[in-house]
């Protein structure tokens, strides 16, 4: 089965990330296929608009624990590729040339919360949760700390780096991470909405726009890049080194670390 499923129609690329059973975690075959299919819609002429989403009742829980684990046993030079590839996917969909959605039909967590921030436009259920928990891990959000601290700042993304605490949609909503908030039952129709906004634009104008917004905020290809490889650099150090392997043990263990004191 497919990490993630494709749909196109009228104009509009529909992505799900097919981990329903892993609450659409990630490990290194679907940010591979999510980094390839993103970069083909956003050079597909016949794609107006991307929808990012994830099957079942998450958006996505971010890193695979049968990932994280076998990451454990890597070695830094290991976990600095596995941290460069997510890298180049957040870049690759932060980048997109085509106006990206995020569909949030549910929870979302470290590296799904970084996806949210990636696209142009965030659409949540309102019963979802949030959090950036990786200090809880002894570990950093390094690789998707650019996109998060650019959508809610840096003094809020200080406090949520730090207290890797669970926050509700309503919150999310007022820090930014969020543009609109709806319920289940009118998630399709709120989604349809915001559609129909898009594709009465002139596509030409959208790409303009969202060029005009990343290089007034100074943002670049070039200069993420060269971002990205420090903050790889980081959290391959962070995961192989004795804090890191404990609070992941801890994790995977359903134990107290023993830096939590």
């Amino acid at each position: 089965m497919s990490a993630i499923l494709l749909e196109i129609k009228d104009q509009v690329a529909f992505l799900t990330m097919n981990r329903a059973e892993l609450h659409n975690a990630f490990d290194a075959a679907l940010i591979k296929e999510l980094t390839g299919q993103i970069d083909v819609l956003s050079r597909d002429a016949a794609v107006r608009v991307l929808v990012l989403t994830g099957a079942g009742s998450s958006f996505s829980a971010g890193a695979d624990l049968n990932w994280m684990r076998a990451q454990q046993q890597s070695t830094q030079a290991e976990n600095l590729n596995d941290a460069i590839a997510l890298a180049q996917l957040m870049r690759t969909l932060a980048f997109c040339s085509k106006p990206t959605i995020a569909a949030v039909n549910g929870q979302a967590f470290g590296g799904g919360v970084g996806l949210m921030a990636c696209c142009d436009i965030v659409i949540s259920v309102d019963s979802a949760k949030f959090g950036l928990t990786e200090s809880k891990l002894g570990l950093a959000p390094a690789v998707i700390s650019p996109y998060v601290i650019a959508a809610i700042g840096g003094r809020q993304a200080m406090r949520f780096f730090l207290s890797a605490e669970i926050f509700s949609a309503e919150r999310a909503l007022e820090l930014g991470l969020i543009h609109e908030l709806c319920s289940a039952d009118t998630f399709e129709a709120t989604l349809a909405r915001q559609l129909k906004l898009l594709k009465s634009a002139g596509p030409n104008a959208l790409k303009a726009c969202k060029q005009l917004v990343q290089r007034v905020a100074g943002r670049s290809i070039e200069s993420q890049m060269l971002l990205d490889e420090e903050n790889a650099q980081l959290i391959a150090r962070l995961r192989t080194s004795p804090e890191g392997i404990e609070g992941l043990s801890a994790f995977l263990e359903k134990r107290k670390a023993e830096f939590a004191g």
